[in-house]
């Protein structure tokens, strides 16, 4: 049993290095962000370039602001929240969508 539990680890190891070795947070991030945001694509990519310094990484963060598109507390209390591009992208296209589909809720938004 001890043997398979390592064998097990070592193949999650070689899996993720694998992925990660193929998926840069930019390509992760613009997968998701242009599934999500569709039209919007290139102004949201503009918006996440910003509001993470150019690092597009998901766990990006500025006191109570996270993520991709450093959403607040509350905003991801409402629209939801998670440690990947794909539930980030997901919850910020909601919060978008609700503020009527302009970029007034991010401090970026002349980025875009």
């Amino acid at each position: 049993m001890r043997m398979l539990m390592v064998v097990i680890c070592a193949l999650v190891v070689i899996l993720q290095t694998k992925v990660s070795a193929e998926a840069s947070p930019y390509t992760e991030a613009k997968r998701a962000i242009c599934y999500y945001f569709g039209s919007y694509c290139s102004q949201a990519m503009a918006v996440v370039r910003c509001e993470t310094g150019g690092t597009y990484w998901p766990w990006a963060s500025n006191g109570q602001y996270l993520g991709l598109f450093q959403m607040g507390a509350h905003e991801r209390a409402k629209y939801g929240h998670g440690p990947d591009p794909w539930s980030q992208a997901r919850a910020a296209y909601h919060y978008f969508v609700d503020s009527g589909r302009d970029w007034s809720p991010w401090a970026c938004r002349w980025a875009a």
